[in-house]
């Protein structure tokens, strides 16, 4: 991995950060006409911060554990970004829950209730089910989990980057879904730059898979 690519990673990751620290505070103080704006429970804007807090809580626990499995110094490095980037877009996320006193898991609702069939399914996917601790698009399920946690060197490096991606897939799409429906502002700005960084994290992944002789699962 040359040091072009990672400064262009690097450079979008901390844009993103400076973005959400500069603007945490503000979240829901505008309506668009001067008044406070507090979501509601069953928002896209709560939904969103909810379900991403979780998504964003596996891939935490997912970064941490293949730096425990490998040397390899540009995977230890995408994973410690991965795991500090997304460690500090969940407290955003969980902060504005509180701000606008909301509960961060609303009882008896499915997670992504929030999002429309045709944005979850997109262009022709099978409607995600949750199932083996997998509760969300991309997440990684417990067995996964698992054979990541016993995973050693390559193998451990190519099963990371092969579920980092699948998770960078989901969160795409859940992010796209909040640029699509939450109110402007704050929130939304957020979701886009998610959008933004993990796609390019996802283009490094593959060629970081290239470099180990394998390629992003189907």
């Amino acid at each position: 991995m040359n040091r072009t690519q990672w400064a262009a990673i690097a450079a979008v990751v901390l844009a993103l950060l400076f973005a959400g620290a500069a603007t945490v505070a503000s979240a829901g103080r505008d309506d668009g006409a001067g008044g406070p704006r507090t979501p509601s429970a069953g928002s896209p804007d709560a939904g969103f911060a909810r379900d991403m807090a979780l998504h964003h809580q596996q891939a935490v626990e997912m970064s941490f554990i293949v730096r425990d499995g490998t040397d390899d110094e540009d995977v230890r490095r995408l994973a410690y970004d991965i795991a500090n980037t997304q460690a500090n877009q969940r407290g955003m996320l969980l902060g504005w829950l509180d701000l606008w006193k909301l509960p961060k898991v609303e009882s008896g609702a499915e997670p992504m209730a929030w999002m429309p069939m045709d944005l979850r399914m997109g262009a022709g996917h099978a409607m995600f089910k949750p199932h083996d601790g997998a509760l969300m698009e991309g997440m990684a399920t417990t067995t996964e989990l698992e054979r990541l946690r016993k995973a050693r060197g390559k193998a451990a490096e190519v099963l990371y980057l092969q579920l980092m991606t699948d998770h960078h897939k989901g969160g795409v799409m859940m992010a796209r879904g909040c640029v699509d429906l939450c109110a402007a502002g704050t929130e939304r700005d957020l979701a886009q730059g998610m959008v933004t960084a993990q796609e390019s994290e996802i283009r490094l992944m593959a060629d970081l898979l290239k470099e180990r002789g394998a390629k992003p699962r189907a």
